[in-house]
């Protein structure tokens, strides 16, 4: 007899149907496998007390102060530590509880039964305009097309172009500026027809840039102001166009100063989870979400972002994650923007594996590259 360690990574599912499991055992035993961490935030300590004994009961476990027992205080902070299959028990068994414990049942059941396996994307970068934090990033004109089409066979999904830099502190640009800018390329794609070949996004909160853009071919709207403006809302809507919402802490010429959030995770939820329901009000079909990586967040926010992007998944919607050669990297390990491929290809791994179907990019052959070998690897 040997025995072998296996990584928790593994495509469970996949190793039960080689070992010849029955098909009805294979989704029960993968439910077994996986341990899912939940942090409840403000729970009623008789609701902390209950989920405790229901948790140890099915061979599950919830963390919880000192003094919890003897309710010190009316309302605690817990951890909740349980396999998926435990969860699914926990979650009908709390539904007759009282002290919130409904509301908790139903945020688990939601969280299980909207995440699921995705593909992912590659969005590529392309920008129109001379002060994009990246150099390497602009292109106008003729070059901006050969671009694209390099970007295309380099196997771009999307390609996300921007007349306007968001970097922090970036000048205003009128909207007849934007429009000068970005028209040239624009037409071009229309003329060639190089929708068809790509999707391409527009990287624009002016309603006259995005109207000409959906004119000529494209099918997404990225707005890093997080769809704000009614009329953004009514061109996407009717466009049958997809909409990208990002959450941003101020402005670009505003959120690095000082950003501050009661709890990133929680705060950047809520937002995005209202800008959703309002964009479905205004008959916009499909959304992604953008948790905004260096819009208004300090290292740690942002770390935080890509290590619970899981949390998001609960929305039921794609997430995007656009770490490109931010200054993220540079506060990790100090280096020139043209030196941060490597922190970026890591960074994006990061969050495929925490939920992200769309990666905005600046390297596009590298990241297919990257992918292609992750998956491969995730397949074991």
């Amino acid at each position: 007899m040997e025995i072998k360690k296996l990584s928790n990574e593994i495509d469970i599912q996949k190793y039960l149907i080689e070992l010849g499991v029955d098909s009805g055992g294979v989704k029960i035993l993968a439910s077994k496998a996986k341990t899912e961490v939940f942090y409840i935030k403000d729970l009623a300590v008789g609701g902390a007390n209950i989920l405790k004994q229901d948790a140890l009961s099915i061979g599950a476990d919830l963390a919880v102060p000192r003094g919890t027992v003897i309710a010190k205080t009316p309302h605690v902070d817990c951890i909740l530590i349980a396999t998926t299959k435990q969860i699914e028990t926990l979650a009908k068994k709390e539904l007759a509880q009282p002290f919130g414990l409904k509301e908790v049942a139903l945020q688990l059941q939601n969280y299980l039964k909207t995440r699921k396996a995705h593909d992912v994307e590659i969005m590529g970068i392309v920008n129109a305009n001379d002060d994009s934090f990246f150099s390497g990033s602009r292109f106008f004109g003729d070059a901006a097309v050969a671009r694209i089409e390099k970007m295309i066979e380099d196997g771009a999904d999307i390609i996300d172009i921007g007349g306007v830099s968001s970097r922090p502190n970036a000048p205003e640009v009128s909207a007849k500026e934007e429009l000068e800018r970005l028209q040239p390329i624009l037409d071009a794609i229309g003329k060639n027809k190089l929708y068809e070949k790509v999707k391409f996004s527009i990287d624009s909160y002016t309603p006259s840039v995005v109207q000409y853009s959906l004119e000529n071919g494209f099918k997404i709207v990225n707005d890093i102001t997080g769809f704000e403006n009614d009329t953004l809302c009514k061109l996407t809507a009717g466009y049958n166009a997809s909409a990208v919402v990002m959450h941003m802490q101020g402005t670009p010429q505003t959120m690095q100063a000082n950003p501050q959030y009661s709890d990133v995770i929680l705060d950047v939820y809520k937002y995005l989870q209202m800008q959703t329901q309002k964009l479905e009000d205004f008959g916009v079909q499909d959304i992604i979400l953008d948790v905004g990586i260096g819009f208004g967040k300090t290292l740690d926010d942002n770390l935080q972002l890509l290590k619970h992007l899981e949390h998001f998944s609960s929305l039921g919607k794609q997430l995007l994650i656009g770490a490109s050669r931010k200054s993220m990297i540079d506060k990790i390990t100090p280096s020139a923007i043209e030196e941060r491929l490597a922190g970026t290809l890591v960074l994006h791994l990061e969050a495929i594996r925490n939920g992200a179907s769309i990666i905005r990019a600046h390297d596009v052959y590298e990241h297919k590259q990257a992918l292609e070998v992750f998956k491969k690897i995730q397949k074991v």
